[in-house]
């Protein structure tokens, strides 16, 4: 997978290639930064010439557009701009192509289109970079930031360049204490980005200081966001940013964003689009698809390399429809042909109809977990089923899959193992896929994941922004690292998935954290009210993390009960239920599992349960 492709900000770039101007600085930029570059040809005429005067120019330009566009990455736009405003010309075909970003050459193309650079940068249709090379390839990049939306992008650009190094310049001017305050977000973002080098000073002289430290780094290209007051008379880009593309040698590209600057840089608001670059660096890094990891002998060689063993537990209630199959998909694939796993067993929540027999047909251990840990109570829900298959599984991975999966596919389980195979720093992992919606006998494409997007993706943004590129929180495919997963908190109900993931983030940080495609997943929906009461748990979830992280609590447990809205002979009625979301402790907690884990035997270890 092309990473690159992941990097929200940075998909099309737009670059203009002017008639008669031969610098291609821009263009190599825009090659080393998106998987597509879209090229507009322009011929600017006189304000006194004919439009027809500019037909030769537009041919030549033609043909060497087609030269550059050869290949996949770079595309050119079939009709050349012959025009005497090509600034408004362009800002039309801006809004056709909504690039990401614009590209334009800061000495050459500026000045032979006639466009003043105050007029680019004043209110830009989109992000805007202006280059001065030359410039060839970005081995060490700097880039000079105080904070603000500018210099994110700045810092987006240097790391889609994929330099060997990244040198991040943070310029505090002397005597002046407010000048801090706009790079706190950032600051916060570049401590947990250790492959960026912070440096930090005090001066007086903000230009020489960037001067001094490109020639200490040797720094090939310095990435500078343009001045967020307003331009000073002969200084467009502002006076920092002019003397520096005047003075240095390397190549330099000043970029403004789009997005306007905050009434005050100490609004919170400053760092959301700090909070976007680390979740958009995540998102490109922690990304993968399930074929990456569809040979299976590679990970039967990562997993023995590393000495360790796998388990996958299969909580069911009621899927006698689905269960055998699963079973022996993943069996056969994963454990008779490759020896990826090491033991699969069926934690049943008292299920009434055959599920468990089926399971045993099958050759795989049965549990019901209402009758594991009996000192500890038998609660309901998926979360108790999850927490207690970490007392009977012996895997130092551990994962979980429904058995509902009307489409199994081994790669529900190899997708999920692969990243912490590869990566010793992963230690949870989450799959996502489609989730075509079975209404009758018909499937919609684009239904499903109602409660996600209502409900769980809203609340994640709105207090977890860090995890908000999770593409499916709630998803029943994932897994993680024995050591890691006991050390978290169970929630019994449906907000286990929401726990578990806020959790891991809070012990181990977001680069702990992977997901993965898993193409498509098929299984039978759930009504609106069974919807509506999971919504309901979730909520709880998230409130009762951020009550332990704010030390208050936010409800009280009469707020755990719901009203359902109920329908019959021709009236409504309320009818209470009880939804309240209980916790369990980390497992490392619990007496009886330390006492497993040490070999030792455990009174409250039951055997596989047998038919009933």
């Amino acid at each position: 997978m092309n990473k690159k492709t992941l990097f929200a900000s940075l998909r099309r770039i737009l670059v203009p290639v002017v008639h008669g101007r031969s610098d291609d600085s821009a263009l190599t930029i825009a090659r080393s930064l998106a998987p597509e570059v879209v090229l507009v040809g322009v011929v600017l005429l006189p304000d006194d010439g004919s439009l027809s005067a500019g037909a030769s120019k537009a041919q030549e330009l033609r043909r060497l557009l087609r030269t550059l566009g050869r290949g996949e990455q770079v595309r050119a736009r079939s009709q050349v701009l012959v025009t005497a405003d090509p600034w408004r010309d362009l800002q039309q075909v801006i809004q056709d192509e909504a690039p990401d970003l614009l590209l334009l050459d800061y000495r050459d193309q500026l000045t032979s289109l006639g466009i003043p650079a105050d007029e680019v940068l004043s209110h830009p249709p989109c992000d805007v970079g202006l280059v001065r090379g030359p410039f060839q390839a970005a081995e060490r990049v700097l880039v000079p930031v105080r904070g603000g939306p500018s210099a994110e992008l700045a810092l987006r650009i240097g790391l889609n360049l994929s330099p060997k190094e990244l040198n991040a310049l943070h310029i505090q001017l002397r005597g002046d204490a407010n000048s801090n305050a706009p790079f706190k977000a950032i600051e916060r973002v570049l401590q947990r980005m250790p492959e960026v080098k912070l440096h930090s000073v005090v001066t007086d002289d903000t230009a020489r200081t960037i001067l001094d430290r490109v020639r200490k780094t040797g720094a090939d290209l310095v990435i500078l966001g343009a001045s967020a007051r307003a331009a000073q008379a002969g200084a467009a880009l502002g006076p920092v940013a002019e003397r520096v593309m005047a003075t240095v040698k390397p190549a330099v590209m000043v970029v403004k964003t789009r997005r306007p600057v905050p009434t005050s840089f100490a609004d919170e608001r400053v760092g959301a689009g700090a909070i976007s670059l680390l979740v958009d660096k995540w998102f490109a890094q922690n990304t993968f698809q399930a074929d990456e990891f569809a040979d299976l002998h590679h990970l039967v060689e990562l997993k023995q390399q590393q000495g360790v063993t796998i388990s996958l537990a299969l909580p069911a209630l009621n899927e006698e429809a689905t269960v055998g199959k699963v079973i022996r998909t993943v069996k056969r694939a994963l454990m008779d042909k490759a020896p990826l796993l090491d033991e699969i067993v069926l934690i049943d929540s008292n299920s009434t109809d055959r599920t468990r027999q089926i399971a045993r047909r099958e050759g795989v251990p049965v549990y019901i977990h209402q009758d594991l840990l009996p000192a500890h109570g038998a609660r309901s829900g998926k979360g108790e089923a999850l927490w207690k298959s970490l007392f009977v599984t012996r895997g130092d991975i551990i994962v979980w899959i429904d058995t509902d999966i009307v489409n199994i596919h081994p790669r529900f389980v190899y997708g999920i193992i692969g990243p912490m195979l590869i990566n010793p720093e992963v230690q949870f992992v989450k799959g996502f896929y489609r989730r075509p919606l079975k209404v009758g006998d018909k499937l919609q494409a684009g239904g499903g994941g109602r409660v996600t997007e209502l409900t769980a993706r809203p609340l994640i943004n709105l207090f977890y922004p860090e995890l908000s590129g999770v593409i499916q929180p709630l998803s029943g495919e994932y897994g993680g690292r024995r050591a890691a997963l006991e050390r978290c908190a169970f929630s019994s109900g449906y907000g286990v998935e929401t726990s578990l993931l806020i959790d891991i983030y809070e012990l181990f940080g977001l680069s702990a954290i992977a997901q993965v495609d898993l193409l498509e997943r098929i299984h039978h929906n759930q009504t609106l009210e069974a919807l509506s009461k999971m919504s309901f748990a979730i909520i709880q979830t998230v409130m009762r993390k951020l009550e332990r992280h704010y030390e208050r609590a936010f409800i009280a447990d009469v707020n755990k009960t719901m009203k359902l809205i109920r329908y019959e002979a021709g009236g409504y009625y309320l009818e209470l239920e009880e939804i309240a979301e209980l916790e369990r402790p980390p497992m490392i907690e619990i007496p009886e599992y330390l006492a497993s884990r040490a070999g030792q035997p455990a009174d409250s270890a039951q055997a596989p349960a047998g038919d009933v």
